[in-house]
């Protein structure tokens, strides 16, 4: 497990769109993920001990949000051959066991990846209404140790987004473990 950083906040950087095959049998895009708020990308994947440690937090947060007018979307990138754990049918099983509120698709490819910068799992893009980046920052200060006390810093600044169209000026970078690109 190599643990790297995510780049700063590139505010104001348009989403790029995509249309991807989610575990539910339909392809889902940035558009079908949209709140009328923003919408939340998020790099994930199953094997991931960041991404396990935050899981349970974020789905209940990603419900809240939602209600708030956020969408949200997870997307695996992760070399599958290489990484048999984050293969398509156990993103199916992990979907369902944790009822994820928002669509988990699969970019097998690597090409959204590319096109956000995507570098480690978790990976979070909060954009506004206007699909601008406004959140390029971590779940919480828990790391790969779950802290249910952590002040949820994500959920913060997807609030703030939903409410004004800004995030936070100050913001800590994800942590968490490289993504697995293809050979």
């Amino acid at each position: 497990m190599v643990a790297l950083t995510t780049p700063v906040c590139d505010f104001g950087w348009i989403a790029p769109d995509f249309a991807l095959p989610g575990v539910d049998g339909r392809t889902h895009t940035l558009t079908s993920a949209s709140g009328p708020q923003g919408v939340l990308v998020m790099f994930i994947c199953n094997h991931c001990p960041y991404v396990q440690a935050i899981l349970p937090r974020l789905v209940e947060d990603c419900r809240s949000l939602r209600a708030e007018g956020i969408g949200a979307i997870a997307i695996m990138s992760n070399d599958v051959a290489a990484y048999p754990d984050d293969a398509f049918p156990n993103m199916q099983a992990l979907a369902e066991k944790l009822a994820f509120p928002f669509p988990y698709v699969l970019d097998a490819a690597q090409t959204v990846a590319r096109a956000y910068g995507a570098v480690c799992t978790p990976d979070f893009f909060g954009f506004n209404a206007r699909r601008e980046l406004q959140y390029r920052g971590r779940f919480d200060a828990s790391g790969p140790k779950a802290d249910p006390a952590a002040r949820r810093e994500l959920k913060a600044a997807m609030r703030q987004i939903a409410e004004t169209g800004q995030g936070p000026q100050a913001q800590i970078a994800s942590i968490g473990c490289s993504l697995k690109w293809l050979p």
